[in-house]
């Protein structure tokens, strides 16, 4: 009797039972994709506190250390400036709930990122994850816009937000942002072809979306991170690249007039902050302004966790308004009051002080150095590869996921001098973060847990335990 190969369907659950570990996170990004009710905790954070739990389960079922030593300080470290900044709070409800928030956001998830992200196979699974999540949501934003039912936007609903509502504006953009910048990492690799050519053609659908978002810190997040990863593949493809994109801009906001008077205005608002800047522009200066007299007061520990609302009045200048108009997108007209100061360094030096600034940031910066310096190996043993001296293929670490956790990281550490963290898709932000620190961290060699009696193995260049 011969020896059939095995039928196909036979070797798919294999394949899928594989992916079971990521699937948890792949899981966060879909449920953002579901509309927002309500201000407090959703289902993304919900679930993010079960995938904590997950990991827990599984590190004592695979008797194995949680994270390596260096993983441990870097992510370990913000936990310092948290727990003096809690206990400085005005209320222990408020120290508790802003230690919560900043632990899951900077702690846990990111480690339950670097835990359950095996190799670079989990690694593009949840990247793709949020390139399908940009797309979902730029489809529903550019829908409002060409239905006048977006968020309130210089006296029209045209404002895309996604499912995210009016009240959170920055929401789409966050989502659409981060989507951008995992298919540009992903089309810039060396992933399979047909990746490369369906990201390259998400990441053109999703600048539509991105730029009827009208929000200028993603904007110009976006465009830094993108021209860093283009950078990073030689300069003549970032000519072709630049081009095209100018084309692309060319025709849709000149041959089909897509938003031009506001798109103009808003892009022209970026260069004039300091000649005649709008009133969103003036109460961020005053924002920054107050976040700086509450450091200055307490320089080392700051005000205490959750304490800018309380300190923010006592601190500001005349020129900060009574909050933001929101309308539109399902909301009715109401102001919302302005909590923090739209730049996540002075929240935190103000909240934390200098301590906490520099545990939290210190923190990012040696992921960024850690991540940038791999990124620079890998695209050189692609060079000596192409060249016939360089490893492997096989044990070769894939550019793409270097260019997508160091892009991701880079748009964090660009977009948080214009914003901070707040609403669901602040759990985008951990996501990224842990997979910027296993790139730096881990690096493609995450180590597996092997029953005992086994045979160590290798695949896809993961040492195995």
């Amino acid at each position: 009797m011969s020896l059939a190969p095995a039928p196909l369907p036979s070797l798919l659950p294999r394949r899928a039972a594989r992916l079971v570990p990521v699937l948890p996170l792949v899981a966060l990004p879909a449920l953002l994709a579901l509309p927002v009710t309500h201000d407090g905790a959703g289902p993304a954070d919900v679930l993010s506190g079960l995938v904590v739990v997950y990991c827990v389960i599984r590190l004592l079922r695979e008797r194995r250390r949680p994270l390596s030593p260096a993983a441990a300080v870097v992510l370990g470290l913000p936990v310092v400036g948290l727990a003096l900044a809690a206990m400085g709070a005005s209320s222990p409800e408020a120290g508790l709930t802003g230690l919560g928030r900043y632990l899951q956001v900077f702690v846990l998830v990111p480690a339950a990122v670097l835990i359950l992200v095996r190799d670079r196979t989990d690694f593009r699974v949840l990247a793709w994850s949020f390139v399908g999540l940009a797309l979902w949501q730029g489809a529903v934003g550019v829908h409002q816009y060409a239905t006048g039912t977006g968020a309130s936007y210089q006296g029209e609903d045209v404002r895309a937000v996604g499912t995210f509502g009016a009240h959170d504006v920055m929401g789409m953009a966050t989502a659409v942002s981060l989507g951008l910048v995992c298919a540009v990492g992903i089309a810039l690799g060396r992933a399979a072809v047909w990746q490369r050519v369906t990201a390259t053609g998400c990441a053109v659908a999703l600048l539509l979306p991105l730029a009827l978002s009208f929000s200028r810190g993603a904007w110009i997040a976006t465009a830094l991170t993108c021209t860093v990863q283009l950078a990073l593949t030689g300069p003549r493809r970032t000519l072709k690249v630049a081009l095209a994109v100018a084309a692309a801009g060319v025709v849709l906001t000149g041959g089909f007039g897509i938003g031009t008077a506001q798109l103009q205005e808003r892009i022209d608002s970026i260069a004039q902050v300091g000649d005649t800047p709008d009133q969103s522009v003036v109460d961020r200066y005053a924002l920054w302004a107050s976040a700086g007299g509450m450091w200055r007061e307490q320089p080392l520990t700051g005000v205490g966790l959750k304490g800018f609302p309380e300190y923010r009045d006592g601190h500001a200048t005349l020129a900060l308004s009574s909050g933001s108009d929101i309308e539109g997108a399902g909301t009715e007209y109401r102001k919302q009051e302005l909590l923090s100061p739209h730049n996540m360094y002075l929240l935190v030096l103000s909240e934390q002080g200098l301590i906490g600034l520099l545990a939290l940031a210190g923190g990012w910066l040696a992921l960024l150095v850690g991540g940038g310096r791999r990124l620079l190996r890998v695209r050189a043993r692609g060079r000596g590869r192409v060249l016939g001296d360089g490893p492997e293929p096989g044990r070769e670490p894939a550019l793409d996921c270097g260019l997508v956790a160091c892009g991701l990281l880079l748009w964090m550490l660009t977009d948080f001098v214009y914003g901070d963290i707040g609403g669901p898709s602040t759990m985008l932000i951990a996501l990224s973060l842990g997979l910027a620190a296993w790139w730096a961290l881990a690096g493609g060699e995450h180590r597996h847990a092997v029953p005992r009696g086994a045979v160590p193995e290798r695949a896809e260049g993961v040492a195995a335990r």
